[in-house]
């Protein structure tokens, strides 16, 4: 199954830009009469029938569609402090989507060592992420917030930040419902501040462990989307 990503679908007969008409017929050497997939990224996907091979400008015609495609049955939100090193981030950011995800926040914190991101370069590692995973669903990936910002919006779920401090912290296993909407906060590798932890508490989060060892921010963010994840198979 190859998929392919194109953002409006409403047309029966479609193009691929030059770069995925360049890898479908240069790389992939797909032909005329040869099906491909397509996903909007909103949950349709779509089957497809290449009638014309052009490598700039491949003509495609949609023959059957499926609507919310492996719909899950849960909503995961995680608001992530960016690394100072991008790569781990996009690391993180392409499993999660492989792994499942909804929503993705990169999170501004006191003690964050990064502030500027390139928004382009990892919506194209999402993009990327949902075709190799062959998902129909592109999570939201929102543009970079301050945590004192973030924490004044509202979110109808669970609400926890991983902390690495305090002797009253229960593990995530013991508290999320199975299919409730969760929203979770992974700090930066100073971890978050007390004032941030005192704010965000008095905003009705409650604070987790991820367990016994310390975690690199993007490690501890993805074991919390595989969680999330196998507890709602």
């Amino acid at each position: 199954m190859q998929l392919f990503y194109i953002n409006d679908l409403e047309s029966d007969f479609q193009e691929l830009g030059k770069e995925e008409s360049n890898h479908c017929i240069r790389v992939l050497r797909m032909a005329v009469d040869d099906e491909l997939h397509l996903t909007d990224g909103s949950g349709l996907m779509c089957k497809a029938r290449i009638v014309s091979a052009d490598s700039k400008c491949c003509g495609l015609q949609i023959v059957e569609r499926y609507y919310e495609y492996q719909k899950r049955n849960h909503y995961l939100h995680l608001a992530v402090a960016p690394t100072k090193n991008m790569a781990r981030f996009e690391w993180f950011l392409e499993k999660a989507v492989e792994m499942g995800i909804d929503e993705i926040t990169p999170l501004i914190c006191k003690h964050s060592e990064r502030a500027s991101i390139n928004m382009d370069r990892l919506d194209k590692v999402v993009v990327a992420a949902m075709k190799q995973s062959l998902k129909a669903y592109k999570p939201i990936l929102n543009n970079p917030m301050r945590i004192s910002d973030f924490m004044k919006q509202g979110f109808e779920g669970e609400k926890y930040v991983a902390y690495c401090e305090g002797d009253d912290r229960k593990l995530l296993k013991n508290l999320y419902t199975r299919g409730t909407p969760v929203l979770v906060l992974i700090g930066p590798e100073g971890d978050f501040s007390k004032e941030e932890i005192d704010n965000l508490m008095a905003m009705g989060y409650k604070t987790i462990s991820l367990g016994d060892c310390r975690l690199r921010t993007e490690t501890a963010a993805l074991a919390v989307c595989f969680f999330v994840n196998f507890i709602n198979q």
